[in-house]
């Protein structure tokens, strides 16, 4: 799986997910970071990878709906510290395991984690 981490993303995220052995880009690696949303997810789209952010804007299936992009982890956590949000990811990671997140925006807060895939033949 390729990723995408939000410059609002810890680099402890990164360190984990490239021990996965997944393929992890940062917005800072790609001097991305201060750069608008759209901006940032069409560079995680043209590199076919899935974005991970706190930024709840890119919630809005409106403006980002599922299958425009290759996937979107918005983390809604009142705690943005690497403790609190260290064992949601690790669930997001178990679940990656039987599942893709190609096309489907995932919403992960303190109780519960969202999935909304592209509807198709609606």
């Amino acid at each position: 799986m390729r990723i995408k981490l939000d410059e609002n993303m810890p680099s402890d995220l990164t360190l984990l997910l490239k021990k996965e052995d997944l393929d992890v880009h940062t917005v800072y690696d790609e001097q991305l970071a201060g750069s608008c949303d759209e901006s940032i997810l069409e560079a995680a789209v043209k590199e076919k990878r899935a974005l991970l952010t706190f930024d709840v804007d890119f919630a809005d299936i409106r403006k980002y709906p599922p299958g425009k992009h290759c996937g979107i982890v918005v983390f809604r956590l009142p705690d943005t510290r690497w403790a609190a949000l260290k064992p949601r990811v690790n669930q997001i990671l178990e679940w990656l395991k039987s599942s893709d997140l190609y096309h489907c925006l995932v919403i992960v807060d303190r109780r519960r984690i969202r999935i909304k895939t592209e509807k198709i033949g609606v």
